[in-house]
């Protein structure tokens, strides 16, 4: 077995403590296995391995104690156990490992936490998301283990579900198909694209959209949103959201961000300027911030969406002439109290008024008075309500100058 990066002298040391102990199994699995397998018959760029997680037939913590018991401290550190099945991590000449007892799972409720138990190699491949994912590196047999034809999908660029239920059971893993086909390229397989649609469409769960956020299951509130910031935080996300779209998996967060032509966008004008694209993307939402408190996103962006419809409001109703001084703008924003975020997040939406909110947020708002309120003690001024009231009107004649 070869993995770039990490010393051949780590998995024998592995494979030595295993079969002394006579682990039936301790294989290599997870995304590290498929993009082994990428680089070394498909030629594709070998990015390093963070960490690497491997599945134990049996209890993880003995293997860890023979292999302190072998090499020491000098060689084993950063021993952490934690978890009902004995997951342990660890370092082995620096180098991260994580050993987790092999596992099955069943759903009690379509989107709900599976239920785990310990289980075989084979069980715990099969509780996967993609075929692609479902291989293993058996360092005790060196072989490569492949139930559900991975390698062939790999082969073919096919991303494929591993279960007809895949999608019912966790619809977190549509999410995860976007990530996967954007960042390797892969297309993903017919049945597993109709599965997406007729899940959608079926709707099999017991939440559904205008029901109380506080009751959603956990894959279509927080352990969705965890996996949409992993999309727009790490992968190629104006290509992942694009398939989405073409899935029709979209209304999995709200069925008006399926047919949203202004999405990409909004989302580069939010990430040119430092907003968080989950709230930039969540505003072509029909109700924004009821999908934000399904989701559990920060408070605070819960604040912003809320407060960036108030504005919106505003617009439509009393905001100042588009050809008004930046004086004029600047107090009428600053009256409402909007933080800069939420006019940011407005100027996202390209309202009409988008270039004077814009000027407000990049430059209008930074000007101040040319004097201070010491400035005008000093000059023979008595303190008083008329000293702020002259500087106001100092800092809007800057303003004005600014244009």
């Amino acid at each position: 077995m070869d993995l770039p990066g990490v010393p051949s002298s780590v998995l024998e040391e592995l494979q030595g403590a295993a079969r002394l102990l006579g682990i039936p199994r301790l294989a290599l699995v997870g995304g590290v296995v498929r993009d082994q397998l990428l680089h070394q018959r498909y030629g594709r760029a070998w990015s390093g391995v963070p960490d690497l997680d491997w599945v134990v037939e049996g209890d993880a913590a003995p293997l860890v104690e023979e292999l302190n018991r072998q090499l020491g401290s000098e060689r084993i550190s950063g021993v952490q156990e934690h978890g009902a099945f004995g997951t342990v991590a660890f370092q082995l000449d620096g180098i991260p490992l994580d050993l987790a007892t092999a596992r099955q799972e069943h759903y009690p409720a379509p989107a709900e936490n599976p239920v785990v138990q310990a289980g075989t190699l084979q069980a715990d491949l099969a509780r996967r998301d993609f075929t692609i994912n479902a291989m293993a590196l058996d360092l005790v047999a060196n072989e490569l283990i492949d139930l559900h034809h991975g390698q062939e999908d790999l082969a073919s660029g096919q991303l494929r579900f591993l279960h007809v239920g895949s999608v019912q059971d966790d619809p977190t893993r549509v999410i995860r198909a976007a990530r996967y086909a954007a960042r390797l390229g892969f297309q993903l397989a017919e049945e597993s694209s109709k599965q997406i649609r007729s899940t959608i469409q079926e709707w099999p769960w017991d939440w559904r959209p205008g029901d109380a956020a506080t009751v959603a299951p956990p894959a279509l509130s927080t352990r969705l949103r965890m996996e949409l910031e992993r999309l727009l935080e790490r992968e190629p996300w104006p290509q992942a959201l694009d398939l989405l779209e073409q899935w029709q998996a979209l209304p999995l967060l709200d069925s008006q961000l399926q047919n949203d032509p202004w999405r990409t966008q909004r989302l580069h004008w939010a990430q040119r300027l430092g907003l968080p694209l989950m709230s930039a993307l969540l505003l072509g939402a029909a109700d924004p911030v009821a999908v934000a408190q399904r989701l559990q996103i920060p408070g605070k962006q819960q604040q912003w969406l809320q407060q960036c419809g108030e504005l919106r409001d505003w617009l439509v109703e009393t905001p100042p002439p588009l050809e008004a001084t930046p004086s004029i703008w600047s107090t009428a924003i600053e009256q409402q109290g909007w933080p800069p975020e939420v006019v940011a997040l407005a100027v996202t939406l390209k309202p009409k008024q988008w270039k004077p909110l814009l000027r407000w947020w990049g430059r209008w708002r930074r000007i101040q008075a040319p004097q201070t309120a010491r400035d005008l003690i000093a000059a023979g001024w008595q303190q008083g309500p008329a000293i702020g009231e002259e500087l106001r009107r100092q800092r809007s004649a800057a303003q004005d100058r600014s244009r």
